[in-house]
């Protein structure tokens, strides 16, 4: 009675830990074992017998009666005296079988087994939350804030996993209150000694894709691919989509009446700016697609160096730098090439390098970061969109113009 009763006490865990009947008994079985090597010496004459059904266990050793004052090894052997005990018919060379209770093995050793036993279940309740996470890399999931890090945002589901949302993978606009639904991708899943740690992101490409198959049912049903996203979180991205029907139009399948489909994906991810455009193996046109909302007058492209030149009306180059720079960045990384930006009639322009008598290597080098490496690309902005664009006082700025009109218009 004395098993039965502390294999009950053990079933708690099954309620607990979701472990299967099988599984646990399975577990019982190996932690009784290392419990037995550790008292006897060794465990290869035991056997033990364990009842899935009546969440029972039965503990018996074997050893081979010897006649008394020959017992060597005592965990294999048994006097003839002692084995008559047992039963009193037994002779030299038989096998006796005999019931080992759990309070032979001592309370200190039941309360290790315990420990034991607790060790391996939460052991294999990590392994099959590792895997399960595992399955799910790349996958939309949705858990709930429970408390708030400087680096990081800890999040709990619905079984009390922990997931970590790292800063870095938080879109910039993010904020969160304990209590607070949050998705994102399932990023990565580590083992770290016998817990998982299980990453989520929010700035992942592949957060933006899924949500297109989750809000967009032709992306869901495969009518429509997304052939590929490219991000800046928070500010900006491009999304590439196609389609074998000819019949659909795939970028206004995504966009949908007045962006209608789009607008909940551009609320989730902190109202980020997506451009979705039709891809399509004619290189050139799908450059021409990726600087979009700009007018590309001509392209120029070198396969071998991986760079394209696109030639611009002035008018149009601001918009293809797009703010930042953020929109060239993104239109080179969906198409693989650098893009140098041209103006039309850029030989009577002058690069803004060559003012470095009369303009601060460190203004120049702020202009250049949003894209405006010439003269003429400055004197065409108004002051307005300059301090915008720039991180410049708006009276740098106006000294800048004069000089750029004295030296480049004379």
């Amino acid at each position: 009675m004395e098993n039965i009763a502390l294999i009950e006490s053990f079933s708690e865990f099954k309620d607990d830990k979701l472990i299967d009947r099988v599984t646990l008994m399975a577990i019982l079985e190996d932690v009784f074992r290392s419990a037995l090597k550790k008292k006897f010496g060794d465990d290869d004459n035991f056997d033990i017998i364990v009842n899935p059904d009546k969440g029972d266990l039965e503990i018996w050793r074997n050893r081979v009666v010897v006649a008394d004052g020959e017992v060597l090894e005592p965990n294999q052997e048994i006097s003839l005296s002692e084995a008559r005990k047992i039963e009193p018919d037994f002779e030299v060379g038989e096998d006796v079988s005999e019931e080992v209770k759990l309070v032979d093995l001592g309370r200190r050793a039941i309360l290790a087994l315990r420990q034991n036993l607790i060790s391996k279940i939460h052991e294999h309740d990590n392994t099959i939350i590792y895997k399960q996470f595992k399955d799910l890399v790349g996958e939309i999931y949705t858990a709930e804030v429970h408390h708030i890090r400087h680096r990081a945002v800890i999040l709990l589901d619905d079984d009390g996993n922990e997931i970590i949302l790292p800063k870095e993978k938080q879109i910039p606009s993010d904020f969160f209150r304990k209590g607070d639904s949050v998705r994102g991708v399932v990023d990565s899943v580590e083992l770290k000694g016998a817990k998982p740690t299980i990453i989520m992101s929010r700035s992942s490409p592949a957060f933006l894709e899924k949500l297109f198959e989750q809000e967009i049912p032709e992306v869901f049903d495969g009518l429509i691919t997304v052939k590929k996203v490219v991000r800046i979180p928070g500010e900006k991205a491009k999304v590439a989509v196609d389609s074998y029907d000819d019949r659909i139009d795939p970028v206004g399948a995504c966009v949908g009446m007045k962006g209608s489909r789009i607008h909940g994906i551009v609320r989730e991810l902190g109202n980020e700016n997506i451009d979705v455009i039709n891809y399509t193996n004619n290189l050139q046109l799908y450059i021409t697609r990726a600087l979009s909302p700009a007018r590309v007058t001509s392209i120029k492209i070198n396969e071998e160096t991986k760079r394209a030149e696109v030639i611009l009306k002035p008018e149009e180059v601001s918009k293809a730098i797009g703010r930042g720079g953020h929109n060239i960045r993104l239109a080179g990384q969906l198409t693989g090439y650098e893009i140098d930006v041209f103006r039309e009639g850029a030989e009577e322009d002058v690069e803004l390098s060559e003012f470095t008598d009369e303009i601060e290597g460190w203004i120049i080098q702020e202009f250049s970061k949003a894209g405006l490496d010439t003269a003429k690309s400055i004197l065409e902005q108004d002051v307005e969109d300059l301090v915008k664009r720039t991180d410049l006082e708006e009276e740098t700025i106006r000294d800048v113009i004069r000089i750029l009109r004295e030296e480049f218009e004379e």
